[in-house]
């Protein structure tokens, strides 16, 4: 088994890099993959970069340079559900486009032509055992499985976030997670999304996004190490 562990962004990944036993850095394609052992498993953490083509880009290079067997992704994401609070986590049940529309050729909204899926279903096992860690690891965090929604727009408006739940009925909304699957699914290995809840996505405590931003990722990756100490 060998993990590739995303973040977007430095703040998602700065925690586990801190913790790992590094063996090698290897640059490509302006990341940087940090390459050695966290928790007992042979892993990889790199950092992304925003949005869905820099996301996909970085499977393809785990699974092609690394040969990982399975990917996880860690970091923030917006609330789609009112039960849902900035500090929860959200686990992934399967991941779709909230951005992609070819319902003109007969697809259903979301729904990437061709590949025969309207989303991509999450692996069972990761989510049980990263339920069981977060249990583990914070307590005290409320954890959520459902649906996690992607595109390339940070939503913060109620009218963006509610026109997403209704049709997609979303847990959470981000900006990378969609792209991972795909890729993941593409090359049939398995995956999940692990998101703390940093906003509203509706605007509401614009000002204080940085602190939550940064309180999410930390709890990300506690709840991703714990996960990898039980594998």
């Amino acid at each position: 088994m060998k993990i590739g562990i995303i973040g977007a962004m430095e703040v998602e990944v700065e925690t586990l890099k801190e913790k790992m036993e590094l063996k090698n850095t290897i640059k490509k394609a302006s990341m940087e993959f940090f390459e050695g052992t966290l928790g007992g498993v042979d892993v990889v953490v790199v950092r992304s970069g925003i949005c869905k083509v820099n996301a996909g880009i970085c499977v393809q290079i785990l699974v092609d340079v690394f040969g990982v067997t399975h990917v996880i992704n860690t970091g923030a994401a917006g609330s789609l559900d009112a039960q849902i609070n900035i500090g929860d986590i959200v686990l992934s049940t399967d991941v779709c486009y909230h951005d992609v529309d070819a319902t003109i050729f007969g697809y259903k909204k979301g729904e990437v032509p061709q590949l025969g899926v309207a989303s991509f279903t999450a692996d069972e096992t990761l989510r049980n055992k990263a339920k069981d860690a977060i249990k583990k690891a914070a307590p005290d965090l409320g954890i959520f499985e459902g649906r996690v929604c992607s595109g390339d727009q940070f939503i913060s408006s109620n009218e963006v976030k509610d026109a997403i739940k209704a049709e997609f009925n979303g847990k959470c909304t981000e900006m990378e997670g969609a792209a991972i699957a795909q890729a993941a699914y593409l090359n049939n290995i398995p995956f999940l999304i692990i998101r703390a809840i940093s906003d509203k996505a509706d605007g509401s405590d614009i000002v204080d996004y940085p602190v939550f931003e940064a309180k999410a990722a930390k709890d990300c990756a506690a709840a991703t190490l714990e996960l990898l100490r039980s594998l």
